[in-house]
């Protein structure tokens, strides 16, 4: 490491982090390696916050042109989560289940998900999960709880990567993102991370204009469930695969955040 790699601190991190969640404009790190990869992923539920973010204002800003319109204000603020994303993720999603649902050995799956198209699993995948979430997202907005829960949805939804990437967890393969991140996140950082996405959702709840138990409940659920969401799809990985694929890394994130959205929803 040079001096001044050092005295970049977290800039390299943050850089890796933006450029592989988002479309954002981040520039190039100077140095990518396990180090760099490890911190690029705890920082990634501060990038779903951003996403969230802006996913959010949309939600609202469409609120406030038609609150009539729940319907519409969902749909956009779903595919501003999967435009800001760059649809990276669904891409992973698809591969993913292409690859499990072929029912072959680890190296033919491992092949199937570095094709470029998409198989009839892939398909269902990708329009399965979009419809919960936009379907979720509308019951958010009809109880008055829109741009909370996408925010704090999408949020948790990146929480998945410090536990995706947990030291238990090996690359599945020697190239790709998965070598400079897989089992790069101890467990107490990855913990860490949870207690504060867990509080700032909490936060947000007692700011909304109407708390609730129910709703304190039910962000409470939404965050834990997506680590679980992180453990069970990574432990499948394991199993099927050898370890985790930035495909897998890009499923997870998918998975988790009509997981978090249905929950909210349930409980908003």
């Amino acid at each position: 490491m040079t001096p001044a790699d050092r005295s970049n601190g977290w800039m390299n991190p943050a850089r890796l982090s933006v450029g592989t969640l988002t479309v954002l404009p981040a520039g190039v790190p100077s140095r990518v390696d396990r180090e760099v990869g490890g911190r690029a992923m705890t920082l990634a539920p501060l990038i779903g916050l951003l996403i969230g973010g802006i996913a959010a204002g949309v939600v609202a800003l469409a609120q406030l042109a038609r609150s009539d319109a729940d319907l519409l204000a969902a749909v956009l603020g779903v595919l501003v989560v999967a435009g800001v994303s760059g649809a990276l993720h669904l891409d992973g999603l698809a591969d993913f289940a292409d690859a499990l649902g072929s029912r072959r050995d680890r190296e033919t799956m491992l092949r199937i998900m570095k094709q470029s198209d998409i198989g009839p699993f892939g398909v269902v995948a990708i329009v399965g999960v979009l419809l919960l979430d936009v379907a979720a997202l509308t019951a958010c907005i009809q109880a008055g709880y829109g741009w909370q829960a996408a925010l704090i949805a999408t949020t948790a939804s990146r929480l998945t990567l410090p536990w995706s990437c947990r030291t238990a967890v090996p690359a599945a393969r020697p190239d790709g993102l998965g070598r400079f991140v897989a089992g790069t996140v101890r467990p107490i950082t990855a913990t860490l991370a949870t207690t504060a996405v867990l509080a700032a959702g909490l936060a947000l709840v007692w700011l909304s204009p109407a708390p609730s138990p129910t709703r304190y409940a039910g962000t409470a659920a939404a965050v834990l469930l997506t680590v679980a969401t992180s453990v069970v799809t990574t432990r499948r990985a394991q199993s099927a695969l050898g370890g985790a694929t930035g495909d897998v890394l890009g499923a997870t994130i998918e998975l988790a955040l009509p997981v978090a959205l249905l929950t909210l929803a349930l409980t908003a």
